[in-house]
Formats: C-alpha cells, structure tokens, sequence
C-alpha cells in the first residue's frame, strides 16, 4: 500500500431485520389506561472483509399495560462501512459513535413506521449521544464490569 490517505465511506445502509408483536391483541386495544415503554438500544460492530465493516444499531420497544403486552418492536439497522489506513486506537470511536450517528436515524424512521403501521401512534425514539454511550461502555471495561456495557 502506497497510499496511506484515511477512507471512511459509507457503502450502504439497511434495514437487517424486524418484527413487530402484538400477543393480546385485539383485547388489549380496548384498554383505556396508557401503556408503560421500555426501549432498549444496542451497538454491534464487526468486520466483513479487510477494510469493510458492518455496524448495527438494534432497538427494542416494548410497550405494556399492568403485565400485559400492547405491542413489542424490534429492528435492527445496520450500515456497512469502508474505513482504511486508521490507526488502531481511533477504530473505536468510530466503529461505537461516528457508524451509530449516521445508521440510527434510520432505524428511529422504521421503528416509527413500524409501529404506526400496526395501528399504534409512533413511537419516537430519542436523539441518543452514542459519544457518551461510548464512553460509558468503556469505562465500564476499564472498572473490568458488563454493568452499562453495549451488547458485543
């Protein structure tokens, strides 16, 4: 390799995988009390092949009334990126925030549309700060606990 310029580019993003579950259905449509939700977000960052890498962002949405499910959403969003001729120690940060920043609004989109189309109003996730989600999780590396860690 003679060149030896960085590259991050973006090769595609799409839409890996969701489902969308409604087991007390159509009963628990009749339920005038507002239902309690829980989201959950989780990172995976891998290789495909030398310089290319697919990261995901997965959401899970699960949406109760007193025990009973009203709905639970899962999707996952994944992007596969091209970044080479980047030292080592900066393949972190890019791989658990830069490739999350850009997959993510993505996922916030079908997750709404997910949703909406089962008949629900939207659910919209939140704008998440994937730089302290990062830090977080590697400080807890660091205090050698999964506690706060992103899935691997």
């Amino acid at each position: 390799m003679s060149d030896q310029t960085p590259v991050f580019q973006i090769q595609r993003v799409y839409l890996k995988e969701s489902s969308l579950e409604q087991p007390n259905s159509p009963a628990i449509l009749l339920e005038q009390e507002q239902p309690s939700v829980d989201i959950q977000l989780a990172v995976e960052a891998g290789p495909v092949t030398e310089g290319i890498y697919e990261v995901s962002v997965t959401a899970t949405v699960h949406t109760k009334i007193k025990d009973k499910t009203v709905f639970l959403v899962e999707a996952k969003q994944a992007g596969i990126f091209e970044i080479r001729n980047v030292p080592e120690n900066e393949m972190g940060p890019i791989m658990g925030i830069a490739c999350p920043q850009i997959v993510y609004p993505y996922l916030r989109g079908n997750v709404a549309d997910l949703i909406q189309r089962g008949g629900f109003p939207p659910v919209h996730l939140s704008e998440i700060n994937f730089q302290a989600m990062y830090e977080q999780q590697q400080q807890a590396r660091t205090a050698g606990t999964a506690e706060g860690a992103l899935p691997q």
